[in-house]
């Protein structure tokens, strides 16, 4: 096939840093700003992460840094601006998983402020990987802040939502958050974010919060978060194909990503993309969409693609 893109350097940093704010369609004509606070949104939440990462912080805790910057930010498909569902809500998925095996995940979570930060505390304070519809109370108990979820709608997005319930498509715009690091110790984490598709059936749920489609990190090996259309990234299996691609099949990392989004995305007449750092440094970012949301750092500093 050979139609995806892809990017694939070598950190300059004795760490590496990867993130992405989706992928997907073009900017709508009539969304004004919305490459400016992309490009804005990106730059702030690779700072705050790398900023981690430079004081010799951990994997885990860069990648939760990027991602809560995602959160508040509503430019994006996650948190506060989170894309609506048919009824007009919004529901939130995400995961978080280290190298060493452990993760945690949320679906149809709704007043959770961080999602991510939801996530790393179904992986660090409970038996569970993955929780559906977490309960108010149990949040509260970890120290969670909340939210109504009327906070996280936006008048953005109810323009979306109103425009695409009255016009022939079924689905609009899709995106999610996500990051991957590694870090001085040689640890690697990932961690996704997203709200889903605009005009979702309530209830439906994406790859984000499953390890091993949207998301995967095993030390030693590769560190992935995945966007677009989840169905395509379920059916596949992306984020654990390719770890097993590298880890089973000795094929080179950079190599892998393009022929998976090549066979599984594209492939499947779908768009998307995932970022992937691997424990030599390598940064790889693999995408079929008109629009990606990236940012990275290489030879010449940090690098906005929007």
């Amino acid at each position: 096939m050979g139609v995806a893109d892809l990017i694939d350097v070598l950190s300059p940093r004795p760490y590496a840093l990867v993130i992405h704010g989706g992928a997907g369609a073009a900017h709508p004509e009539d969304d004004p700003g919305a490459a400016a606070g992309h490009e804005r949104g990106l730059c702030a939440a690779y700072a705050a992460g790398e900023a981690v990462l430079d004081d010799g912080g951990t994997a885990l805790d860069a990648v939760c840094a990027a991602v809560t910057v995602f959160e508040d930010d509503p430019w994006f498909n996650s948190g506060r601006g989170a894309a609506l569902t048919s009824r007009g809500t919004v529901e939130h998925d995400a995961a978080i998983m280290t190298g060493d095996g452990r993760g945690g995940a949320v679906t149809l979570s709704r007043r959770a402020r961080h999602p991510v930060l939801l996530a790393r505390a179904v992986m660090e304070r409970s038996p569970h990987v993955l929780l559906a519809d977490p309960p108010d109370d149990l949040a509260e108990s970890w120290g969670l802040e909340l939210m109504d979820n009327a906070w996280f709608v936006t008048d953005r997005q109810r323009a979306h939502l109103a425009r695409l319930q009255t016009s022939a498509a079924e689905f609009g715009q899709h995106g999610t958050v996500g990051a991957v690091a590694l870090d001085r110790a040689g640890h690697l984490a990932a961690a996704t974010s997203t709200g889903g598709i605009e005009n979702q059936a309530v209830g439906r749920i994406g790859d984000t919060p499953i390890l091993g489609a949207g998301t995967w990190a095993r030390d030693g090996v590769v560190a992935v978060s995945c966007t677009g259309h989840g169905e395509a990234f379920i059916l596949g299996g992306v984020a654990h194909q390719l770890s097993g691609r590298i880890e089973y099949g000795g094929e080179p990392a950079g190599a892998a990503a393009r022929l998976i989004i090549d066979a599984e995305i594209a492939g499947r007449t779908r768009l998307g993309a995932l970022i992937a750092v691997t424990p030599d440094r390598h940064t790889i970012i693999a995408w079929h969409a008109p629009l990606l949301l990236a940012a990275w750092r290489d030879d010449t500093g940090v690098r906005v693609h929007s």
